[in-house]
């Protein structure tokens, strides 16, 4: 083999009894997406890169950069901001604070997440940035660092106003930067009810009780945008997102959501393709203190697959070879390539298992001569 070789190792995936092809999915949203949190395979979509008006959505990047902020050491949890008349005199779904109290950003995080309270995301915005208006600013610019190319703010609640809008697109990625960035706050998406002010709320999100895995994020309504939820639910260890809009009445809402969690994870099969730790291969070394290296899964790998097609899936190992010393273990030195038919292909990242130094003079001079002896024999005749 050549040191500048591909090898392509194919894999023999278990494959239990097919059930029969799952049904196509329909639903009532205006707009809609579906992925699968590990691979970002787009499940579903139905107008995702629209943009729309959000309505209490939006409240996401509020709490996204609050959370920020928190991270940064900018506030914590328990700084205490100022309610101004301005935040008291929000109408729609309010968290009730009062003008001249001061309230721990915990509450308002909870304020927000599950009483999705307008008032409590102005004291937030103008805590952080003076005014609602540049915190707005502030939240249009941190969204196109995010890659959330459809969505611009002017206000920090949602409320409607000309030009806040974002696609389905934009919010099921921010619910996954929630979930990947703070998952040590994650946890307040999953309260089911909040008291503040002696007033006792529950949480908007219909499917939080239901036993389907669901455990965020957050739902929205106004008369334009109609009622939407950006979700979250798990499963035997695998994530769905989805956001689903422009529904009609909060039944619809709660039925089309749910019938979404219940295809997603009953039309795709979670297909585990290794353990975390797993050792899937070798690949060979140059100029190590060994000659091969153990190339393994730094995390469970699995995926979720469309049913009808997952006897059609294929997965293959790629690693360009030798792999050159020094390898330090966990490196990522190969991806783990599977292809699903009508899907992109997908890939997964392995790494070294073990540390492999970079060898002495010996084995340079070895590998020298190795090489030499190669190019000699490539211009033998015959060859």
């Amino acid at each position: 083999m050549s040191l500048e070789s591909r090898l392509l190792l194919a894999l023999a995936v278990p494959l239990a009894l097919l059930c029969p092809g799952a049904q196509a999915f329909e639903t009532k949203a205006r707009e809609a997406l579906v992925i699968d949190d590990g691979t970002g395979m787009v499940l579903y979509a139905k107008d995702a890169d629209t943009p729309i008006p959000p309505a209490s959505m939006s409240k996401l990047m509020t709490l996204y950069m609050l959370f920020e902020a928190i991270r940064d050491g900018r506030v914590s949890k328990d700084t205490e901001f100022l309610v101004s008349p301005h935040a008291q005199s929000m109408e729609g779904s309010r968290m009730f604070v009062e003008a001249g109290t001061r309230v721990r950003v915990e509450d308002l995080i909870q304020g927000i997440v599950v009483q999705s309270g307008n008032d409590a995301c102005v004291v937030v915005a103008e805590g952080l940035a003076g005014t609602e208006a540049t915190f707005a600013g502030q939240m249009t610019r941190r969204a196109k660092e995010l890659g959330l190319t459809q969505s611009h703010f002017v206000n920090a609640s949602g409320l409607p106003a000309e030009g806040q809008v974002m696609s389905a697109h934009d919010l099921v990625r921010l619910a996954q930067r929630l979930i990947d960035d703070f998952p040590e706050d994650y946890k307040y998406f999953q309260e089911t009810e909040f008291a503040w002010n002696g007033i006792r709320q529950p949480n908007r999100n219909p499917l939080l009780k239901l036993g389907l895995g669901v455990d965020g994020l957050k739902t929205g309504h106004t008369a334009e945008a109609g009622y939407g939820l950006v979700g979250s639910a798990v499963q035997n260890g695998q994530r769905v997102l989805f956001m689903m809009g422009g529904l009609s009445s909060e039944a619809e809402r709660a039925a089309e959501t749910r019938a979404v969690v219940q295809w997603a994870f009953g039309a795709f099969d979670t297909v585990r393709f290794f353990d975390a730790g797993q050792t899937v291969a070798e690949a060979d070394v140059w100029l190590g203190t060994a000659p091969k290296v153990a190339i393994v899964a730094p995390k469970a790998i699995q995926m979720l697959v469309p049913r009808e097609d997952r006897s059609g899936m294929t997965s293959r190992i790629v690693y360009r070879g030798p792999v050159e010393a020094p390898i330090a273990a966990g490196q990522p030195i190969a991806k783990l390539m599977v292809e699903v038919p009508g899907k992109d292909a997908v890939s997964f990242d392995l790494v070294a298992g073990a540390d492999v130094p970079r060898g002495g003079l010996l084995t340079r001079l070895q590998a020298a001569a190795e090489l030499a002896r190669a190019r000699v024999a490539s211009y033998l005749p015959g060859r």
